[in-house]
């Protein structure tokens, strides 16, 4: 199976290398605007014999067997690109966010649908075996309605050295600026823990959301305005009847990467803690039957389970698409836009 990749920025190396760690798949080509990483790619894969190219069209015109194309641009090429490349009769796995607007998402989705390929969003937290079995569960109705959910995702790159200083690196100032198209927390990091929110417990009906920008860490570095919010912290009401807390910073201490998801129902309740290592990416732990007077939980550990660009080739073979989709994509960048809405006005937003 033959692919190509569209970005050859920080994210297209483990694309690259996560696709051709599967048996009979090969990345033929990669294209870029950006000259310097375009070599830069090309060179440190010279062993690959990978063709490059200096804009996606040409790639396009020259490369006629792709069964797929990988999209890593930036998230604010990712509408134009991706139409492009459905245009030219494309499979496409596309990074995230799918777009930078809910408007551009179903543009994309409805796209996606004309063209009937095959369409999938890079959500890389599905990934978690431990999390695929809480998804499960919750979804088998075993520990009974979800009544109560906690959800948060934690960074702390804006106050450690773990990544280095992001006041020197263009990779982590352009996510602090709105004008380089940066959503801030919400839009980088808040699309996976809104994904892994409702892919588990189910549609948001209604979000309450306070965005927080601090701008004690400076105006201005370089050409980057430093207005994109931080972090934030959200109120959700679920259709099913649910409630709970979804939160995101970068200011999280002693966390490099973290995602925390608890979900208690009326049966018992499952709690998974992904870290920075995926040391705990198979553990589960699990509140149920007679461990719920004891306030004792069980830890599980679960099967490794394929990975987002294993579901996407697979998803070639067959021809039917595997979760998570375009529309899943369009679905969480509604909730994002929501966010906005209530932060600026301060209200209760109906999703629907």
């Amino acid at each position: 199976m033959k692919l190509g990749i569209v970005g050859t920025g920080n994210i297209s190396s483990r694309h690259l290398d996560e696709f051709q760690k599967i048996e009979n798949v090969n990345i033929e080509a990669v294209c870029d605007t950006n000259e310097q990483n375009l070599n830069k790619f090309l060179n440190k894969y010279k062993s690959n014999n990978i063709r490059g190219y200096s804009t996606l069209e040409e790639m396009l015109e020259k490369e006629k067997n792709f069964d797929g194309i990988s999209n890593t641009t930036p998230d604010k090429f990712h509408k134009e690109t991706t139409l492009k490349i459905l245009e030219k009769g494309y499979n496409i796995f596309c990074e995230k966010p799918l777009a930078e607007n809910y408007q551009d998402a179903r543009e994309m989705v409805q796209a996606a649908l004309r063209s009937n390929k095959i369409n999938m969003v890079n959500f890389t937290y599905r990934e978690s075996s431990a999390y695929q079995k809480l998804v499960k569960i919750v979804k088998s109705g075993e520990i009974g309605v979800p009544r109560h959910v906690s959800a948060c995702y934690y960074q702390s790159w804006l106050a450690s050295n773990k990544w280095g200083d992001w006041r020197n690196d263009d990779k982590w100032l352009w996510r602090l600026s709105t004008k380089h198209g940066s959503n801030g927390a919400l839009g980088d990091t808040g699309v996976h823990i809104f994904d892994f929110t409702v892919n588990a417990v189910g549609d948001i009906k209604k979000i309450f959301a306070d965005l927080k920008t601090y701008y004690d860490k400076g105006d201005k570095i370089k050409n980057y305005v430093l207005d994109a919010n931080d972090g934030f912290n959200s109120l959700v009401r679920f259709e099913n009847g649910a409630i709970g807390t979804i939160t995101n910073t970068r200011y999280a201490t002693g966390h490099a990467n973290s995602l925390i998801l608890e979900v208690f129902g009326t049966k018992g309740g499952l709690k998974v803690e992904l870290d920075e290592e995926r040391n705990k990416w198979s553990t589960l732990h699990v509140c149920q039957n007679e461990n719920i007077n004891k306030m004792s939980w069980e830890t599980v550990e679960c099967s490794k389970t394929p990975s987002n660009y294993q579901n996407f080739i697979k998803s070639i073979q067959i021809n039917k698409n595997i979760q998570p989709d375009f529309n899943q994509g369009a679905k969480i960048q509604k909730i994002i836009d929501s966010c906005i809405k209530s932060n600026d006005n301060n209200s209760w937003i109906d999703i629907n």
